[in-house]
């Protein structure tokens, strides 16, 4: 009977020691309670928790990669998209994350898809599109001050893929040909512009020689005869045969 007692207080003692005795990785941190009071935070290595007495909520450091479900967002010109992102954070403060808020991995979660519609709807279609480095950094920031008071640091936000219907990738696409016209178009006046400066300086300054205009009127015979052609239709300038017809006249006279 003796031995059957100290039997059963050998399990006690080692079921007890077993226990108290936690051994905690370098990234976790106990939390640990005396009497439902906050005591201490401890780790990481072997710490002791008396039992009945304290308590102890382990606590992981370790930045945490947590995907946002894809939600519903009306942009500010009224176009509805699905837009998913990651948010990338880690526990700074254990016992801030244990003793103010409860189960703060789901409430970080929550925290970023209402903020994610919030940030988002404030937007029109082509700023989330081609601004998406600044949104990240707005969301981050807003997510990083509201989580400070449970002890959480939001290091990175980043918006994975947003997702458009058929009749508006369609619409975009109309829109984006259109603007590539309207440069085109642009690019195009803006060369006539330069062409039509340009040769209004070469008339100037050929207007001063008369000279100059018969030798560029000869290059430009040249030019067309090197096509091998074989039949050239040109205009006789007046001012080569002007001498002639004015020597006709005094002969005539």
């Amino acid at each position: 009977m003796v031995s059957y007692f100290m039997g059963l207080l050998v399990a006690a003692v080692v079921l007890l020691l077993m226990y108290a005795i936690r051994i905690l990785r370098e990234y976790e941190r106990a939390v640990v309670f005396f009497l439902g009071r906050f005591q201490a935070v401890k780790g990481p290595g072997l710490i002791i928790i008396i039992p009945i007495i304290q308590t102890m909520e382990r606590v992981d450091l370790r930045t945490v990669v947590m995907d946002v479900p894809t939600q519903d967002v009306i942009s500010k010109d009224n176009v509805s998209v699905k837009v998913n992102a990651v948010v990338y954070y880690r526990v700074v403060n254990p016992q801030s994350a244990i003793i103010n808020v409860e189960h703060y991995h789901e409430a970080v979660s929550q925290l970023s898809q209402t903020t994610l519609r919030s940030v988002l709807g404030k937007h029109e279609l082509d700023e989330m599109l081609s601004e998406r480095d600044k949104l990240n950094v707005d969301i981050q920031k807003i997510l990083d001050e509201q989580t400070d008071a449970w002890g959480v640091k939001v290091t990175n936000v980043e918006i994975k893929h947003i997702d458009l219907d058929e009749s508006m990738i369609r619409a975009i696409a109309k829109q984006a040909e259109a603007e590539r016209s309207r440069r085109a178009k642009v690019i195009h006046a803006e060369g006539e512009a330069q062409a039509a400066v340009k040769l209004t300086e070469a008339a100037d300054q050929l207007s001063k020689n008369p000279n100059a205009i018969t030798l560029r009127y000869m290059q430009t015979l040249i030019d067309i005869a090197g096509e091998k052609n074989s039949t050239i239709v040109f205009p006789l300038p007046l001012d080569l045969i002007q001498p002639l017809m004015k020597q006709m006249a005094a002969e005539k006279s």
